[in-house]
């Protein structure tokens, strides 16, 4: 086998502020995928915490692929963040108790925008915030500082606040193609004998086809 054990939590020994966050995670509705980590030099292990309001009653699920690189500073905001918004008033009046409770909302009044899923190979820079129920495509980029507030397509160029498609990354068949070969699933002895293609800067559909 070529490369770090998956199941490690420090890919590489020496750096310690990478960490591969499916190995210290411990909530079952937060789904990571292999090789995938996060980059903080002061607390890489604790990636959880950058999960906020992620509530049992509610049911949504974080979902990750597989070798996506995660910067520090991430917020993923899940759906137990909502108020409801039909009402007069937005303020969560029944989690202060003392009487309050009264007006606990139904489950059907709040915004509930469904699992927030991040493909395979995504880069997501530092200090990105994304937001309840945002789906970000296989191969997708997010440029530091940005506010991810709607769905990122394969192999787009997200950026700002709030986040706007800069560019796509690759033609249109180079895209397909892409999405075709799914590397991130190739078994460990396929990944090696094509990563110099699959790193290769100067891509080309001609190259790919050459993967077998």
């Amino acid at each position: 086998m070529i490369g770090p054990n998956p199941n490690e939590l420090y890919p590489n020994p020496a750096i310690r502020s990478v960490a591969f966050i499916k190995n210290c995670v411990t909530n079952p509705n937060i789904i990571i995928g292999d090789y995938t980590y996060y980059d903080d030099p002061d607390d890489p292990e604790n990636f959880e915490a950058h999960v906020e309001h992620l509530y049992d009653f509610l049911g949504d699920k974080l979902i990750i692929g597989k070798f996506c690189a995660i910067a520090k500073g991430i917020t993923f905001i899940m759906n137990g963040a909502n108020h409801r918004m039909a009402s007069a008033t937005t303020y969560p009046f029944n989690i202060m108790g003392a009487g309050f409770e009264k007006v606990t909302p139904q489950l059907s009044d709040l915004p509930f925008k469904g699992d927030t899923i991040v493909g395979n190979d995504v880069w997501i820079g530092q200090n990105v915030t994304v937001m309840p129920g945002v789906q970000i495509g296989d191969g997708a980029i997010i440029a530091a500082n940005s506010v991810v507030t709607k769905n990122v397509g394969a192999y787009e160029i997200y950026g700002g606040n709030p986040a706007r498609k800069i560019k796509d990354r690759f033609s249109k068949e180079i895209t397909l193609c892409l999405k075709e070969l799914a590397w991130w699933d190739f078994p460990n002895d396929k990944l090696s004998r094509n990563l110099e293609i699959l790193c290769d800067t100067d891509l080309t559909l001609e190259k790919l086809q050459k993967i077998k």
